[in-house]
This record gives structure tokens, C-alpha cells and sequence, in this order.
């Protein structure tokens, strides 16, 4: 049984998870520039709330996941509510519950920070990934538009 180990990142994973990032980027058929990773991964290691925190997944000590995500108020609600922006697992680790234990690792902060809301976004073709949604979360009818 491999061991599994989800935690906060920190400064000494920066290559593991460019690594991870761009793999996660290139399924979304997009790239970023240099200073979107150095400002992505500097506020994701920061200490303001108001950033996105990120999670690595380890296995057996190899990085093969992460989750980016994020508190923010809402309209309707006293408490806050947790968006899980980016969640990725490792090809040759997809099929083990990693991603799903990413999910129910945000789940807990969320839980611990007062925020029973937690929500994201996938694409309506990511069929492997919405299997394992279909049974942890609700999908919603809203349907979503940008500018």
C-alpha cells in the first residue's frame, strides 16, 4: 500500500509543482507566463488570507497532485464560502483515490476555517474527473460566463 501524504506547500516544492501545474495546464490546452508562475506560487506559499492556498500530494514521497484554493465572502451568506480553483493528479496516479483525497483535504480546512460551502469548476467533457465529482459533491444547474 503506498504511503500518502497531503500537506500545505512550501518553498522547497516550487519545481515539483511547476511541474504538476503545467501538466494540469496542458490538459486545459493553456500556458502562463514566467511571472504568473513566480506570482501564482509566491501567494500560494504567502501568508495573506485573501491569496490562494495550495496542497501537494505525495506518494510514497513522489509529488503526484495539487489543489489550489481559495476563501472569499458571499452575498447570501455570513460565513465564507472555499472555491477549489485547480485540482490535478499525476497520470500514472489517477485511479488511486488521489484525487479524491485532495478534495476531501480541502473539505477539512474549509470545515476547520467556518466555511461549509466548498465549490469549482470543471469542463463538461472531463468525463474521468466528473465521475469521481458526481460522488462527492452536487452539480449544480448554473452555467457559467466570462467577459
Amino acid at each position: 500500500m503506498p504511503e500518502i501524504t497531503i500537506r500545505p506547500l512550501t518553498q522547497s516544492d516550487e519545481q515539483a509543482w511547476r511541474r504538476l501545474w503545467t501538466d494540469y495546464l496542458a490538459f486545459y490546452e493553456t500556458t502562463v507566463s514566467e511571472e504568473v508562475y513566480a506570482s501564482s506560487f509566491a501567494r500560494l506559499i504567502g501568508d495573506d488570507p485573501q491569496d490562494f492556498s495550495g496542497l501537494i500530494a505525495l506518494v510514497d514521497g513522489q509529488p503526484q497532485g495539487l489543489t489550489h484554493f481559495l476563501f472569499h465572502r458571499h452575498g447570501w451568506k455570513i460565513e465564507n464560502t472555499c472555491y477549489l480553483q485547480d485540482l490535478y493528479v499525476s497520470p500514472q496516479a489517477r485511479g488511486t483515490g488521489l484525487g479524491r483525497k485532495l478534495i476531501e483535504a480541502v473539505y477539512r480546512i474549509a470545515d476547520e476555517k467556518g466555511a461549509p460551502s466548498v465549490y469549482w469548476l470543471t469542463q463538461e467533457f472531463n468525463t474521468t474527473a466528473r465521475q469521481l465529482y458526481d460522488r462527492i459533491a452536487k452539480v449544480t444547474p448554473f452555467i457559467r460566463y466570462n467577459r
